[in-house]
């Protein structure tokens, strides 16, 4: 952005200073401004495609140039001159595998649009179908790179002559900028981009990219869908309201940046289009900006601690995730401070209703500059986006409030939309849960509770405090009623207070409490677990699923001789170092080669970076697998992750084939799938045999309760050989105080045996499943939100999107955590308890009443968002 400003500074010294010699004849001013405009035009065209994108995105700034000359610059944006008919056909003729006649049935030679770098054609298919066909212009890459040379020769000379600019790295800008733009003359790159970003909003309401027809798209040609629509230029002609339509477009433009990490990286008006009824059609996709998860991370993370005016938190975060060659400013850390603060506390608070992109960076820039220091390439490229997109938004609406706009992805992980709203739900609560509130209040000064108070990155803000559980419901200590939809997170498959549970647990506890010592439910428990899954010969108890992991990864590393444990990006294996690694929170590096990241502070560094990070459902997770094979100790994996609520059985069936063949145990965490979607687990739909298997939840009816069951010679390790001496080089040891403890193991026998004598539960709960899924999608659909959910078994994953999801990444990457959270707060004031995590689960206590109540709350917190403003129509 530092380069682009320079050299728009360069070319329009120029060329105001000859437009203002020549606009000296003009009789009055507007004659002047006349005549600049239209030399300064020409000027550009002159000059070439290197000026011609300059112009293109001035054009939109209204704010820094006259009205005269942004409305001359807007021909650059898609009437500029074209090349000649001559040299489209020789383009054809050697493109295409076959002659012109035979693929088209008619081609239009005047281009409907002509910019910088290509000119686009009507043309009609064999087909029939209507087609756009985007030619590289002549002679355009040479001429680019003239322009670039010349302004490279200025760029080092001003660079050497002058040590007062030197900090600003021009070269190097000069050279990211000679990459980005010389690549806009490859169509098969802008191809490749248009490609996914089509993939992206592919369901989208109102934003349509053109399909592209693979076969007929070279280096020097685009073949793709054509679409009709009104100019950016004429937006005023759209039948939409202004701040309607420039919302729209802000929030593609954000969605792109901070939930894909690919975005257009030119959105003037010349790249856009629009329906009448206000949809928006991207075009030209040559210049693109791509972050990387830890970008996108830092985007949302300095924005969000400006929000609640952290500004230490805000100036460390965007220090260490845009600036580099930073060294004075860590010697000089309290002075950069004092320095950074005004600028981020003026632009992000006092003056925010007002955004700037240009005044913000522009004082950022200038407090980099007072330490040598300089903002990220990427951060530079965001910053050119922001420019580009600020100036049109401008231009549709001139009263848009853009940071306002924004809090849905820089605020993206509190429940309110906006203060009114935060408000209201102080309101609402207070009268409906004082008592809880109280509690909360009371917990506060003597009680940490991670797992639903203080929960780790969503805390819960108006937490409930149950005194009853029955069945299906649960009624809080104000005696408000809820149907419930967590199930305590798994356990409750029977529903809560089952007669068959509780029955045998009252009677147990009579017997009285029996743990570290042999007993008769511990024996009987084991035997139905063994017997529910095919291949397993032995269990082994603990007191939870997080246990069972850490049982099953010693087993496996005590087996293969080997530390390295493979794991599946964004499944969580409980809270252990390495079941977080990777997992829910954070990722890095490629989709297909995903980096190990710890999932929390406090992690063991070591544990991480013996950590292989794969993709769950990728093809590629195979390979990297093979790889690694001599390293790796045990291979862990969700076989239907909970927040994709799927499972992929070609790639498990794949999966368990190459570990047999390596000899690496497969261990299938089953800790919420066992004997919820199925007696025993998905592995018994599925037809695929683990190694080893994690067990918790429903297996202790209710009370904590953990197990690995599966091959005798992997369990059989952590049992004794009678040789102490064999026992230390040859054994694991697993341990346990309360592991298969009597109460825990009646209570899960009474479960396991009632599910097992009453296998329609799950007949029901599927049917149940599959309806509750129709109903949210229906009224989704009424009020026009974007809405995604996949239902499986009694497990239901919600997400507002438009986007198939098809890896973890995408799942959390994708989703709009404000309206996920708040739709469980809205959710409450219908009497429907929903965890702000957003999994839902069905027990076999839910009732057809229970459902359509559920409904009814969906349909009533859908309407109630849409007009608190969460979604974008």
């Amino acid at each position: 952005m530092i380069f682009f400003r320079f050299l728009s500074f360069f070319v329009l010294t120029i060329g105001y200073s000859f437009g203002y010699l020549l606009s000296s004849i003009g009789k009055n001013k507007e004659q002047r401004q006349t005549l600049r405009a239209k030399w300064i035009y020409k000027y550009l065209l002159r000059m070439g495609p290197l000026y011609i994108k300059m112009g293109q995105i001035l054009a939109t700034r209204s704010d820094l140039i006259d009205d005269e000359l942004s409305l001359q610059l807007r021909n650059l944006q898609d009437n500029a001159p074209p090349t000649s008919e001559k040299y489209i056909r020789q383009v054809l003729k050697k493109e295409l595998v076959k002659p012109t006649e035979e693929i088209f049935e008619e081609f239009y030679f005047q281009p409907i649009a002509s910019a910088s770098i290509a000119q686009v054609h009507e043309a009609v298919l064999k087909t029939g179908q209507k087609v756009a066909v985007k030619i590289v212009k002549e002679n355009v890459q040479e001429r680019l790179e003239q322009n670039l040379k010349l302004v490279r020769f200025l760029v080092l000379a001003i660079h050497r002559l002058n040590p007062s600019v030197r900090y600003l790295n021009l070269p190097t800008k000069f050279e990211q900028l000679y990459a980005l733009l010389i690549v806009q003359t490859d169509l098969k790159q802008e191809a490749e981009n248009q490609l996914t970003i089509y993939t992206n909003f592919k369901n989208h309401p109102y934003v349509r990219i053109p399909a592209l027809i693979p076969e007929l798209c070279t280096s020097n040609m685009i073949v793709m869908e054509f679409m009709e629509g009104i100019k950016g230029k004429n937006a005023h002609q759209v039948e939409l309201p202004p701040s309607q339509l420039a919302r729209r477009l802000q929030e593609t433009i954000y969605s792109m940046l901070y939930f894909d990490g690919l975005c257009h990286g030119d959105p003037h008006p010349g790249n856009i289009l629009f329906s009448k009824d206000g949809k928006i059609i991207l075009l030209d996709f040559g210049i693109t900006v791509q972050l990387s998860e830890d970008e996108k991370w830092g985007l949302s993370s300095f924005f969000y601690a400006c929000i609640r005016k952290e500004w230490d938190i805000a100036i460390n975060r965007f220090t260490k995730h845009f600036v580099t060659d930073k060294g004075n400013i860590l010697k000089e850390w309290a002075c950069y401070q004092q320095d950074l603060l005004p600028v981020l506390k003026f632009h992000l608070d006092v003056s925010n209703n007002r955004w700037s992109t240009i005044s913000f960076f522009k004082d950022v820039i200038n407090v980099l500059k007072k330490y040598s220091a300089q903002a990220t390439t990427n951060f530079t490229k965001v910053d050119l986006v922001y420019f580009s997109l600020e100036g049109f938004l401008n231009q549709l609406d001139p009263t848009i409030d853009i940071w306002a706009n924004a809090r849905k992805f820089n605020d993206r992980f509190s429940p309110y939309m906006n203060l009114e709203v935060k408000t209201e739900f102080d309101r609402y609560f207070s009268q409906a849960i004082p008592s809880s509130l109280e509690l909360r209040d009371r917990a506060d000064n003597f009680l940490v509770a991670p797992t639903h108070l203080n929960r780790y990155f969503f805390p819960s803000t108006y937490p409930l405090f149950i005194k009853k559980a029955v069945g299906s419901k649960i009624e809080d200590v104000d005696g408000n009623v809820y149907v419930d939809l967590a199930c305590g997170y798994g356990p409750h498959i029977l529903g809560y207070a089952h007669p068959a549970v509780t029955t045998a647990l009252s009677e147990a506890v009579l017997m009285g409490s029996v743990n570290a010592i042999g007993n008769l439910p511990e024996v009987q428990l084991a035997e139905i677990l063994v017997d529910a899954f095919p291949g397993a010969k032995k269990a082994i108890f603990s007191n939870s699923g997080t246990e069972a992991v850490l049982h099953a990864i010693r087993l496996c590393r005590a087996y293969r001789k080997r530390d390295v444990v493979a794991k599946f990006e964004g499944q969580y294996h409980g809270f252990s170092d390495q079941g977080m690694v990777s997992s829910w929170f954070r990722f890095t590096g490629p989709k297909d080669r995903p980096e190990p990241i710890a999932g929390t502070e406090g992690c063991h560094k070591g544990v991480v970076k013996e950590t292989l990070v794969l993709q769950y459902g990728h093809p590629a997770s195979l390979q990297h697998l093979l790889e690694a094979k001599d390293q790796i100790a045990a291979v862990i994996c969700e076989p239907m992750p909970l927040l994709l609520a799927m499972e992929y059985k070609t790639f498990l069936t794949e999966l368990r084939d190459l570990c047999t063949d390596l000899n690496i145990p497969l261990v299938f965490d089953e800790v919420v799938t066992g004997f919820r979607v199925a007696y025993g687990g998905i592995q018994n739909v599925l037809g695929i045999t683990p190694d080893l298997t994690c067990l918790g939840k429903i297996i202790g009816g209710g009370l904590p309760c953990g197990a690995i069951v599966g091959r005798q010679e992997l369990l059989n390790i952590a049992k004794s050989s009678g040789d102490p001496f064999i026992d230390y080089e040859s054994k694991a040891f697993i341990g346990g105080t309360m592991s298969g403890n009597s109460l825990s193991c009646t209570a899960g026998l009474a479960a396991l045996t009632y599910l097992k004598e009453h296998p329609e539960i799950y007949t029901r709960l599927e049917q149940q499943t599959n309806w509750l899924a129709q109903e949210f999608l229906k009224i989704a659909q009424h009020h026009n939100v974007q809405f995604k959910i996949k239902a499986n078994r009694s497990i239901f994953s919600m997400s507002f999107s438009s986007k198939d999801m098809n890896f973890l990444r995408d799942k959390q990457a994708g989703s709009n955590y404000k309206a996920n959270l708040s739709l469980a707060y809205y959710m409450r004031k219908h009497g429907v308890y929903m965890p702000e995590l957003h999994t839902l689960l069905l027990n076999a206590a839910h009732t057809q009443e229970d459902l359509e109540k559920v409904c009814t709350a969906f349909n009533n917190s859908l309407e109630e968002m849409v007009k608190d403003g969460f979604f974008v129509m």
